[in-house]
């Protein structure tokens, strides 16, 4: 009997390719009789990069084509950086697996420092995440935040123009690209926190298909699903999307996981945190708990739609 190829739809850029070719791999590796085929597609999201994520619809951007690509029949799955998912999906679509999650921490680049507190006063710091602006404006209010669009390699070729002085990408991409070298230091949690769901690679699904939901099984973690689970629900309940600075760091404790979350505000660098710790089996309980702190606080100030 033929068994059908699994597609998978994915952008184009060098990290997208590199995930949608691990996912597939792990998939052959389980499924040996299987299949897998890309479908590289060109989103929104990759296509307009003179302007900030937040001012043309938010991350969302770099899956509608995709998810098309499924509704349409040309593709069965898509695969995806979790941090670039929305805390809610559009109706008809599921996450079929979490792979293990890689190195969450921000990185530190630079050609001439070696460590963020070793810019000159005034230095140029490249990135367009509020996450990371907030709390680079908290540590430096006397650094110059520049926005910084476009795939990896075509940030640090910036940089190296001479265009920044430093700037701040994800430890996980580009250590999955093989620029692991180009890390000057790490951004450390609990100090400096990600993005929710950061260096965690997520498999998108139509609902209710049976088949590709036992094909995903096998790649499914469910230490991760459960960390990031707390802290995608922590950004749901703060309505966390591109246009606010929201950031959470779950981690594994002895006595089950403790979730970090953050909202900060870009102008004044001003910061609220929160944490809280429970068991594993109430991840989504504890992301609420640690939101309903942070509104406490006075969040909602930062968050639109509050």
């Amino acid at each position: 009997m033929t068994v059908a190829p699994l597609r998978i739809a994915t952008r184009k850029s060098a990290l997208a390719l590199w995930q949608a070719e691990h996912v597939a791999a792990l998939l052959r590796q389980a499924h040996p009789e299987l299949t897998v085929e890309l479908v590289p597609l060109s989103t929104r999201g990759d296509e307009v990069l003179d302007k900030p994520l937040a001012k043309i619809g938010g991350k969302g951007l770099f899956l509608k084509e995709l998810e098309v690509a499924m509704l349409e029949g040309r593709a069965d799955i898509a695969v995806h950086s979790l941090k670039d998912v929305p805390a809610e999906l559009e109706e008809g679509f599921a996450l079929g697996a979490i792979l293990p999650r890689a190195d969450a921490a921000d990185a530190f680049v630079s050609n001439h420092y070696e460590r963020f507190s070793d810019l000159p006063e005034g230095a140029v710091v490249g990135t367009s995440s509020l996450r990371r602006q907030s709390q680079l404006r908290a540590l430096r209010p006397d650094i110059q935040l520049r926005d910084l669009r476009g795939n990896v390699n075509t940030r640090l070729a910036k940089l190296d123009e001479g265009q920044y002085d430093a700037i701040i990408l994800a430890c996980a991409g580009l250590e999955r690209l093989g620029l692991g070298e180009r890390i000057r230091s790490r951004m450390q949690a609990p100090t400096w926190l990600p993005a929710p769901g950061q260096a965690a690679v997520a498999v998108e699904m139509r609902s209710g298909d049976a088949r590709v939901a036992a094909l995903l099984a096998p790649l499914h973690d469910v230490d991760t699903a459960t960390t990031v689970g707390a802290e995608r629900a922590m950004n749901q309940a703060l309505g966390g999307n591109c246009s606010v600075p929201v950031a959470a760091w779950c981690v594994a404790v002895e006595a089950g996981i403790t979730l970090y979350g953050m909202v900060g505000d870009v102008q004044s660098g001003r910061l609220l945190r929160a944490q809280a710790s429970a068991d594993a089996g109430t991840a989504a309980a504890l992301g609420r708990e640690v939101a309903e702190d942070l509104l406490r606080q006075g969040a909602a100030q930062f968050l639109p739609g509050h």
